[in-house]
């Protein structure tokens, strides 16, 4: 008989879970909509995070990948790094410059030069 007490008490518990659960869902029936919703917004929300980061990894990869195939003894990475080739191209050029400067002549157009005697004729408007 305590067999038969213990299934009773059982079917009793689960068939008043049953109840209550099915009270929950014929009350909270709008309210799931609303958070039907909101679980749309955060997996929109974590799949813009997961486009962003996958793509902010990206790059990152990229440019170290990048940066461990310069060799340091690569001639266009010497040309950057030492200052050498900076002083020389400004020697260069300020050298070009005092050239320029010496070459650089000013003529004087004597009938373009202001005369204050002479009177400048206008032109008669009809």
């Amino acid at each position: 008989m305590l067999a038969l007490s213990n299934n009773t008490a059982l079917n009793s518990l689960l068939s008043k879970l049953l109840q209550d659960y099915l009270e929950q869902m014929n009350s909270s029936a709008p309210s799931q909509v609303s958070s039907a919703s909101s679980n749309l917004e955060i997996i929109y929300v974590l799949l813009l995070v997961g486009l962003f980061g996958f793509f902010t990894v990206g790059v990152m990869l990229t440019n170290i990948r990048t940066r461990r195939l310069e060799d340091s003894r690569d001639p266009y990475n010497t040309y950057i790094a030492t200052d050498i080739w900076h002083k020389k191209d400004r020697e260069y050029f300020q050298a070009k410059l005092i050239e320029n400067y010496k070459l650089c002549c000013v003529f004087e157009n004597q009938l373009a030069v202001e005369q204050p005697s002479t009177q400048i004729p206008e032109a008669k408007s009809s």
